[in-house]
């Protein structure tokens, strides 16, 4: 696992074995974060990453000038590595454990990207709780981005705020944003109602 672009680009990080999690790749990575570049100056960002895993995207982000990242894991170890590592970097990264859906239910804060990545086999119900929490609980910023990386298997473009979908080999970032009539997003099978 590496870092692909900012500040610590390059450098590589070594998670412990036996962390459940499957990381995101550098390929689908660098994809996600070319098009994030496109729409967001990193600098001064708050993102929150859900289902954190080895906090591999909190760490580009962290790269990237990201100054206030919360990482949210379920897994004692992966939030312990996750902690270690943002104060090797020193990353400005708030490791949380605690169950993604209960911390999305009480949580009070929103944010500029959200980014999760459940486990590939949750339901389909669990995937679109994440979309539906988020939204119900103004987690999102008027003009912010949340990104869900998930299976071929599993499909959330008639969730509220789906916005467009990238796929790369067999995993897809499902992205979802406000309506903006300004946005110069092809919004194909839109029907224009809210």
């Amino acid at each position: 696992m590496r870092i692909i672009s900012g500040k610590y680009k390059g450098r590589r990080i070594s998670p412990p074995k036996g962390l459940p999690v499957r990381p995101t790749t550098d390929m689908s990575k660098e994809s996600l974060f070319n098009i994030l570049n496109n729409r967001f100056d990193f600098e001064g960002l708050k993102v929150l990453d859900i289902f954190a895993g080895t906090g591999n995207l909190s760490y580009e982000f962290g790269s990237r000038g990201a100054t206030s990242i919360t990482a949210v894991d379920a897994d004692l170890g992966c939030i312990k590595f996750i902690k270690q590592t943002a104060a090797e970097f020193d990353f400005n990264i708030a490791a949380v454990k605690n169950d993604v859906y209960k911390f999305l239910k009480s949580h009070k804060s929103a944010y500029d990207i959200i980014v999760a990545d459940p486990p590939y086999n949750s339901s389909q119900k669990e995937f679109e709780d994440v979309v539906s929490l988020v939204f119900e609980n103004d987690l999102l910023h008027e003009d912010g981005m949340m990104i869900i990386e998930h299976s071929k298997h599993t499909t959330l473009d008639h969730m509220m705020n789906f916005s467009f979908a990238k796929k790369y080999g067999g995993s897809t970032f499902s992205f979802f944003e406000f309506e903006k009539d300004d946005s110069g997003i092809d919004d194909e099978g839109d029907d224009g109602e809210e």
